[in-house]
Parts: C-alpha cells; structure tokens; sequence
C-alpha cells in the first residue's frame, strides 16, 4: 500500500512541478550601482615617481617602530570593539542560513496517542465498558516554490548584508590602528613636552641661583630674583600637569588595547621617527578601499534587493505539502490499522491589505534612496579626508622647517643674554624674555613634528589603508578576505 502512495506522490509531482517552475519569473529592479565620476587627481598631490599607492604599504612599513607595533598588534587581539564587529558577521552569517533556508523543503513529524475508557449503557439500564486506543504517525513535509523571486531578493539582501558587517569589521580595524598610532604619537609629544619642562625648570633654577648670588652680593635688587622664581615656580606646575596629561593619554591606549589602565611602553622618541615617503596611486582606488564605502555599497545592493522582496508580496505563494503515515485504532481489545496520505498545491495571496504592500514597498524604495545618498556621501567625505591630510602634510614641513630655525636662534638669545647680563652689559630681563621666548617655542616644534606624524596616519586612514603581510595575507586575527561586491537579481 505505502509503494502505491509513493508512486502516486511522484506522478502528482511530476505533473505539478513542471507546470509551476514553468511559470517561474522573478520580480523586482536588477541593481545598477550609481554613477560616480571622482577627479582625476587628489587635491594637493605631492608628485612622485613611485606608482604604488601609499595604502597598499604593510602598517609596519609605514609606523617603523617596534613599541608601536607590539601596541598594534594587542590591540588588534584584544580590542572589545573589534571583538563586537566579529561577532556581527556571526549573526548576519546566521541569518543568510535562516533566510535560505525558507526557499527549502521543510520536513518534519508528528506522533499521537490517546486511551480512553468509556461506559456504554444497554439493555436493562445496564452499562458496559468500553476501551478505545487512537495511534498516528506521520511525517510532514512542505515546500515554498519561490516564483516570484521573494526568497531569493531576502537572500540577497541579508549576504550584502553580510559583507556589509565585514566592511565594517575592516573599517574597525583601521579606526583601531589609526587610533592607536594617534595616541602614541601624541603620547610621545607629550614626553617631549615634558622634557622640555624638565629642561626648562633646571635652567630657571640657574638663572634662579645667578639672581639670587647677585641680590645677595648686593649687586642687584630682588626683583629678579622674583621674577626668576616665578618662572621656576611655573616650569614646575607644567611639570605637573604634563605628568597628569600623559597618565591619561597610557589609560586611553590602554582601553584602545582592550586592557585596564597602565604605562605604555615607548620606542624611537618624538624627534626620530621618521616620516614615510606617502604616493597615492590612482583616485579610483579610494573607492574600492574605503571600509565605509565599500559597506555603503553593500548597503544599496541590500536595500534593492528589498525592494525585489516588496514587490514579490503582491503575488501569491505557491507551495506544495504533503503527509505520509499510519493511523491505528484500538477498541475493545481489537486493533485496526491503516496508511493514509495526502499530496496538495497551495495558492494564496493577497487581495485588500489596507495599503499595507504598497507603504512597505515605498518604504524600502525611500531606503534606496536613502543608501544612494549616503554612498554618494561617503565618497564626498573620503576624498575631503584625502585632500585634508595632504594639506596638513604639505604645509606642516615648512612649518617645521621655519619653527627649527626659530628655536636655534632663540638658544643662540639665551645663551648671548647670560653673556651679557654676567658681563654687566644688559638687565635681568632681557636674560628671562629670551628663556620664556625659547621654551614656547621649542613645545611648538614639537606640536609641530606630532602633527606631521598625525597627517601621517590621517592619509593612511584616509585612503582605506591596507593591513597586509609581506606575501599579501591578512594579519590581525580573524580578518576576513576582501571581497568583490555583486549585483543584486
């Protein structure tokens, strides 16, 4: 009997699925990425003859000190940010797997049983008892047949959603790494500038005792030797407070390295890192690098595919189901058996919803429009980025240059006004102008040197930057393959 069930099944299938997959005809637009025309060349381009671009370099190519790596490097183990972004692509990976599954036959079972004991009356106002036993098993099956393209569209809406979350883990990364270089670098001008206030207090404190033994010889009054000590007495707050500045600026790292607070080591001083030879490569490699962009790409492949989806839910589902099993029945201490089956197309679909198809489709082509406009917006904003940083670097080298030359003349002024106040030949303040003239300055031209390092790492953040080994591999832990992003159907 079950062989003759079977056979039916497969003759009905064979006539209806033909039929079905016949009529099969995906709905919905096919995705166009946007035209953007970019310009030829970036803003403030520093010419060179080398054609690869500077985002391609390895991170420790371009930050060569070995204490900033080590810091990379935990931080890219460690970070709770980027911990958050890998397990994002876990659950939009999950719900691809929910998503296609709809498009697949859904198979299951079901298995009763039931007693029941019952009193019967008879002749005489006499009652006999009676034992019934109900048993069913069935297996279940049922299949969406995706006509119209709905299961597909959802498909690929949540796999762009899916790269999307791994743009965004790219784009963590690099606000990780770019972060972390900032803050050392900045760490590092603050060393400086406390040297510089160590350095500054110590020769206060001379000239302080020069004063002093002349007010004291009774060849000068003690105004000098009040001035000196506010100067000294000021270099030593700065001291302070750049102390307090710099254990914040260790706690920042540290959180940036997914640690509790703690001193951050230093490698090569503010003075000798040296500054990367930085050529850009074409302005179309912006826009196949940029984490935000390629995710904003992503986004408007999702929010067509969606539009598909909408658009699909006007028509009807098709589906077919069936069951296949046995029921058993007991009565009296006499069972029966038998098979049963059943094998049926469904058609349902909508016919008034209250407008609700149609607002849901114009909500998902308003979120179109909404992820072209802020695709095109990011390219906007990544090339402003670009052309900022090269700005900042063209101009910071004069500034240095100019702020190098400044602070040696302005020792040169100490030096010449202690010459001539021990010589008689000039007053106490003309030997605290030239020291309160020379220490600003000096903190500048530090100021100066973290800036050129910060544009640094702007115009690698900039231009998308790329995390790659020396063989081409990925090197942070975990990091998924770049990818190709594809057209929607």
């Amino acid at each position: 009997m079950n062989n003759r069930i079977s056979t039916t099944a497969r003759k009905c299938s064979a006539i209806l699925l033909p039929v079905l997959l016949a009529a099969a005809c995906t709905v919905g637009p096919e995705y166009k990425k946007p035209a953007v025309t970019g310009p030829d060349q970036f803003r403030y381009q520093i010419q060179t003859s080398e054609a690869r671009s500077f985002a391609d370099l390895p991170w420790w190519g371009v930050f060569n000190d070995a204490a900033l790596q080590a810091l990379i490097n935990e931080a890219l183990t460690n970070n709770p940010d980027l911990t958050v972004a890998v397990a994002r692509i876990e659950e939009a990976r999950a719900r691809v797997g929910q998503v296609e599954s709809e498009g697949k036959p859904q198979v299951g079972y079901e298995a009763t049983a039931a007693g029941e004991k019952s009193f019967i009356p008879q002749a005489g106002s006499k009652a006999k008892a009676f034992t019934y036993g109900n048993f069913e098993g069935l297996l279940t099956a049922a299949w969406e047949l995706d006509i119209w393209g709905r299961i597909q569209h959802a498909t690929e809406s949540a796999k762009a959603q899916l790269l999307e979350q791994e743009d965004v883990r790219r784009g963590v990364v690099l606000i990780l790494v770019s972060d972390v270089a900032a803050d050392y670098f900045g760490l590092l001008a603050l060393d400086r500038e406390l040297a510089i206030a160590q350095e500054s207090s110590t020769d206060y404190k001379r000239t302080l005792d020069l004063f002093t033994a002349r007010y004291e010889g009774g060849r000068d009054s003690k105004l000098p030797v009040e001035r000196a000590q506010a100067a000294y007495d000021s270099a030593n707050a700065q001291i302070q407070d750049v102390n307090r500045r710099i254990g914040l600026q260790e706690n920042a790292i540290a959180v940036l390295l997914g640690a509790y607070p703690k001193p951050a080591a230093r490698g090569q001083a503010l003075e000798q890192q040296t500054m990367p030879q930085t050529p850009l490569g074409a302005t179309t490699a912006l826009l196949q690098r940029r984490p935000e962009i390629l995710a904003a790409e992503q986004e408007m492949i999702s929010a067509n595919a969606q539009i598909g989806e909408a658009v699909a839910s006007f028509y009807p589902r098709v589906g077919l189901s069936a069951f296949l099993g046995g029921e058993g029945v007991s009565i009296a201490n006499s069972f029966t058996g038998f098979g049963v089956w059943n094998l049926a197309a469904t058609l349902a679909g909508p016919i008034y919803t209250g407008g609700l198809l149609e607002e849901q489709y114009n909500e998902r082509k308003a979120y179109w429009d909404e992820s072209v406009a802020s695709y095109k917006e990011k390219i906007l904003v990544a090339f402003q980025e670009t052309s900022d940083a090269l700005i900042a670097q063209q101009t910071l080298v004069g500034r240095r240059t100019a702020l190098e030359s400044q602070v040696a003349a302005q020792r040169q002024s100490v030096d010449f006004a202690l010459e001539r106040y021990q010589g008689g030949r000039a007053s106490y303040f003309e030997v605290l102008e030239a020291q309160q003239e020379l220490f600003p300055a000096e903190q500048t031209l530090a100021e100066t040197q973290r800036d050129q390092l910060l544009a640094v790492v702007n115009l690698y953040k900039a231009l998308g930057g790329g995390w790659y080994g020396p063989a081409g591999e990925q090197t942070e832990p975990g990091f998924l393959p770049t990818h190709t992003a594809s057209a929607g159907g």
